[in-house]
């Protein structure tokens, strides 16, 4: 890593799945706002659903997710239970649409369900919002906690794309962080999917792992290429046993520095890009027929709170506890504590707690931002005209990537910022440009940017 960039890459930067950030959300008075929203929703239009469910049979100690063990299933039952009923109160509340295009279960491990809750929660899905017979329905599994029955069944829900969590496969990395996961496990898990017609696979990988290496990174990369994985997902690991306390667990005397962090994040590119994918936006890859490539060709690759997507969709309701759902309008987020949502859900309202209106402003910047996040290139200029504002409505922004020029992170060309390929995995910091609302905080409110 050059000594310029290590200022940048040890600030705390928001992921920019959305603009503003769930860290501006403000509370929300009662359901009522997001009633209006959800009423404004264009008739006709296609929306997407995502489904929380935050629960896990084992507890991964690198884990920022909001997730529990339940110790059994009576709480997830009873969650699902609630799902339901949420599933319902939001259908009525919504205006005409088009139907779900993109369905996604995320957690969590939404294979802690048994077979016969996660068909249930499809139907529901389908009778409450419809489901358009192009749509991609996605679901994320833990390989070490799928249950008998559980494949086959999300064949018949028609899911067709499924993403694993794999992260390493070192045993010694494992045990550092309380996932145990034999490559034997994964492969089983792999032909199985695939022989219930799921083909799209996706995988997620980590590095910055405790005790972890360029190796086992290369390791991961090359079994992920070899199992034929669709699109493949590498996060650095984000040490916050501040806020998930169950990180305390791990050695820190373990972690990688910020050298050897670069190094892994640079040996999982390199070792993708030669088996020929293509590296989609900060820390996203897919083989060059994978919908999320063809998107970025076209330059139809969008960024949600999923990452990135080739989802079109503006509107995205979430549901289940700390979901957040996205309008034209503004963002909304469900209650965080499950006690807090369960007696909202019960008592029949929609159970949003945060949330923001969008300003013009917003809309703008939220542009930028996506915009350099899927392409590592922006008009400004372009952005403006598009939104109907004057020229000059970013010049802050580009007196601030200007200010990084120096530092090789991006370079400007008259309203045209570009971050060049070797400064990928700092992009954050620059789409950080155009972040009006950023403000700085005693406790760290974000990752690291590496």
């Amino acid at each position: 890593m050059k000594d310029a960039w290590i200022p940048f890459a040890t600030r705390a930067v928001p992921r920019y799945t959305s603009y503003p950030t769930a860290a501006d959300f403000s509370p929300l008075a009662g359901d009522a706002q997001a009633r209006a929203w959800m009423q404004a929703v264009a008739p006709g239009e296609a929306i997407s659903a995502y489904l929380h469910i935050p629960f896990c049979e084992k507890l991964c100690w690198y884990c920022g997710c909001a997730t529990s063990v339940p110790n059994g299933y009576r709480r997830v039952g009873e969650y699902t239970d609630l799902l339901l009923k949420e599933i319902s109160l939001t259908a009525a509340a919504m205006g005409p649409h088009g139907g779900i295009g993109h369905l996604h279960f995320g957690g969590g491990s939404p294979n802690i369900l048994s077979p016969s809750d996660f068909l249930e929660l499809t139907d529901a899905m389908r009778r409450s919002f419809g489901i358009r017979e192009d749509a991609e329905i996605a679901v994320e599994l833990d390989p070490r906690t799928m249950q008998k029955g559980q494949v086959a069944a999300f064949g018949r829900a028609g899911v067709n794309r499924a993403s694993l969590g794999v992260q390493t496969l070192n045993e010694d990395v494992q045990h550092a962080i309380n996932r145990i996961q034999p490559r034997e496990m994964v492969v089983a898990l792999i032909e199985e999917l695939r022989g219930a017609g799921i083909g799209a696979i996706n995988m997620d990988l980590m590095y910055g792992l405790p005790y972890q290496t360029t190796q086992h990174v290369a390791e991961a990369a090359r079994f992920a290429a070899e199992m034929g994985a669709a699109r493949v997902s590498v996060f650095g690991y984000a040490h916050v046993p501040w806020f998930a306390k169950h990180q305390r667990a791990i050695d820190e005397a373990a972690l990688a520095g910020l050298d050897e962090r670069f190094a892994q994040a640079r040996v999982a590119a390199m070792t993708l890009e030669a088996a020929d994918y293509v590296a989609i936006g900060l820390d996203h890859y897919a083989r060059a027929d994978d919908a999320l490539a063809i998107a970025a060709r076209e330059g139809r690759l969008r960024r949600n709170f999923q990452g990135y997507t080739d989802d079109p969709c503006a509107t995205l309701i979430g549901l289940g506890a700390t979901s957040i759902s996205q309008f034209r309008e503004g963002f909304s987020q469900n209650l965080k504590d499950r006690k807090g949502w369960a007696e909202a859900v019960r008592a029949g309202r929609l159970p949003a707690e945060r949330g923001i209106a969008v300003s013009t402003d917003d809309r703008l910047r939220a542009l930028a931002i996506e915009t350099l996040m899927c392409r590592l290139e922006v008009d400004v200029m372009e952005v403006c005209a598009a939104m109907g504002v004057a020229d000059d409505r970013l010049d802050d922004a580009l007196d601030s990537a200007r200010r990084l020029e120096a530092a090789g992170l991006c370079y400007v060309s008259g309203s045209v910022i570009t971050v060049p390929e070797q400064a990928r995995i700092l992009l954050r910091t620059v789409a950080q440009c155009f972040d009006a609302r950023a403000q700085a905080s005693a406790q760290p409110r974000h990752a690291k940017a590496v």
